[in-house]
């Protein structure tokens, strides 16, 4: 029988089992091969063995990883390698695979302008809808675009109504109930995004008080928008509150903690509604002039008089896991899900299917991720699962060109170019919550593929939702983890090296 060992076992546990194991429901839970050979050096992160290296991160709450090597599929060592943990941000590893198998690596997203009737003498006799395609990058330059080839088809008048369109995939309020209403990294999902759902909240102290700006702004735009409104109010806390009154993200903001000035990102909750405000300026700029947009009920139908395309699907994984961007990763996974032929009403129901394609395609039958992100606390992956997957797209080399390579750190915290192991993974944080998963060479060329999930899930249970964007001990607690996950690579580096 599998022994999972946690933190409190590896404290309390005297000696360690030797061994060689193997990908089977047998194995020990922890396996130390080879025996070093008399005369090798062996790194300090190696002494001690495993749980050694557990026991001298000092890390409250629970552990679990796994390596392997990635030509032969022989799981190396691992610790509670069937144990289901948050893995955070490390899940989009596994979105972009499923993305990838579903939609192909050239999939494009479209965002059109479409006309419901014809368009005569520069006049169009019908409505004119802004359509959403699930392109998660699309962003205020790409809307002038749009506009500007509008005025190059020779429009100049609608007579219809402007409408936008974002059911192409399902509504959702916020990535996570659980963050705080003004953290930009939960942002709504439609099928219609812009500059990733967030607003650019700005303000300057004068004379009389603060000036405050929100705007959708690129290097090259800085439109104002009317569907997000800031009011200053005379308070110290909370700093912001949220609500959604008619039709209008309205947003306070505590005088207190304003200062002299200065800008943050603020997430969207009506992401066609901003879309629509921001290119009905566009168009007017090109003296298009546009009445306030009304949503569509249904796609419509007529003819394109303008097309964006995002960058292929490749391209968007690459800078989603380089970014550990939460939007991008739920829409993409809503789009492989919806080519599914599933609906989703949610994302909940969106990752189970998700989960059913990891389970058939890699074996993956204990990983149970509530969105595409990670960004769910409910969320659980297995180092053993991850694992497989790694080794079996290695061959195609589907992921690894995705990754971001994960440079190692001295112990001053300094970034070691030249240092001998290199490491392409994902990263995952959240507050108490830290995975690494992916892909090491060692010094002589052995590549693995490794895991490793961290959580002390009693900690982050305690802290309260006006809390979790800085909380107290989070940030200390998630440098020892990642000093951790240095130990355990530098760890397997020295001893599964094929030359010791």
């Amino acid at each position: 029988m599998t022994q999972m060992i946690t933190r409190r076992f590896f404290l309390t546990t005297a000696c360690t089992a030797l061994g060689t194991a193997a990908f089977g429901e047998t194995a020990p839970s922890v396996s130390l091969r080879p025996v070093v050979r008399p005369g090798s050096r062996l790194h300090p992160a190696a002494r001690g063995g495993l749980l050694g290296v557990l026991e001298r991160a000092k890390l409250s709450g629970d552990v679990a990883c796994a390596v392997a090597n990635v030509s032969t599929g022989e799981r190396l060592e691992h610790t509670g390698g069937a144990r289901g943990l948050p893995p955070a941000s490390v899940a989009k590893a596994l979105t972009a695979l499923y993305a990838l198998d579903v939609l192909g690596a050239d999939h494009r997203f479209q965002t059109k302008l479409v006309a419901t009737g014809p368009v005569i003498g520069g006049v169009l006799d019908g409505d004119l809808v802004l359509v959403g395609g699930g392109d998660s990058m699309l962003n205020t330059d790409h809307l002038a675009q749009l506009a500007r080839s509008l005025k190059s088809a020779g429009l100049r008048e609608v007579r219809g109504a402007f409408r936008v369109w974002d059911g192409a995939l399902p509504q959702v309020k916020t990535i996570d109930p659980g963050q705080p209403d003004h953290v930009s990294y939960s942002p709504a999902v439609s099928g219609l995004a812009l500059n990733f759902n967030r607003v650019h909240f700005e303000w300057k102290r004068g004379g009389q008080g603060w000036t405050v700006t929100m705007d959708a702004r690129t290097q090259k735009y800085r439109p104002d928008v009317a569907m997000a409104r800031m009011q200053i109010a005379q308070r110290a806390a909370p700093i912001y509150t949220y609500s959604d009154t008619a039709g209008v993200d309205r947003w306070t903001v505590a005088s207190k903690a304003l200062g002299k000035g200065g800008a943050r990102w603020l997430p969207v909750r009506r992401p066609g509604a901003y879309a629509a405000d921001v290119f009905a300026t566009m168009a007017r700029s090109h003296g298009i002039k546009l009445t306030a947009a009304k949503p569509a009920k249904r796609a419509p139908t007529g003819s394109d008089l303008a097309v964006h395309q995002s960058p292929p699907l490749s391209v968007m994984l690459k800078a989603m896991l380089k970014y550990s961007n939460n939007l991008m990763a739920e829409m993409i996974g809503l789009s492989a899900t919806a080519a599914r032929g599933v609906s989703a009403k949610d994302l909940a129901q969106s990752a189970r299917e998700m989960n059913r394609w990891a389970a058939a395609t890699y074996g993956m039958h204990n990983t149970r991720l509530v969105d595409h992100s990670g960004l769910g606390e409910a969320s659980r992956m297995t180092p053993d699962d991850l694992v497989g997957a790694l080794i079996a797209v290695h061959k195609s080399g589907q992921l690894k060109p995705l990754l971001k390579p994960v440079k190692l750190r001295d112990s001053q915290g300094r970034v070691l170019n030249s240092h001998p192991i290199k490491v392409a993974a994902k990263t995952g944080t959240l507050n108490f919550v830290s995975g690494l998963g992916g892909y090491m060479t060692a010094a002589d060329g052995t590549e693995l593929a490794f895991a490793i999930f961290a959580a002390d899930t009693t900690a982050r249970a305690a802290i309260p939702r006006a809390d979790r964007e800085r909380p107290k001990g989070a940030k200390s607690w998630n440098r020892r983890a990642k000093t951790l996950q240095q130990d355990l690579i530098e760890r397997w580096g020295a001893v599964y090296q094929s030359g010791t």
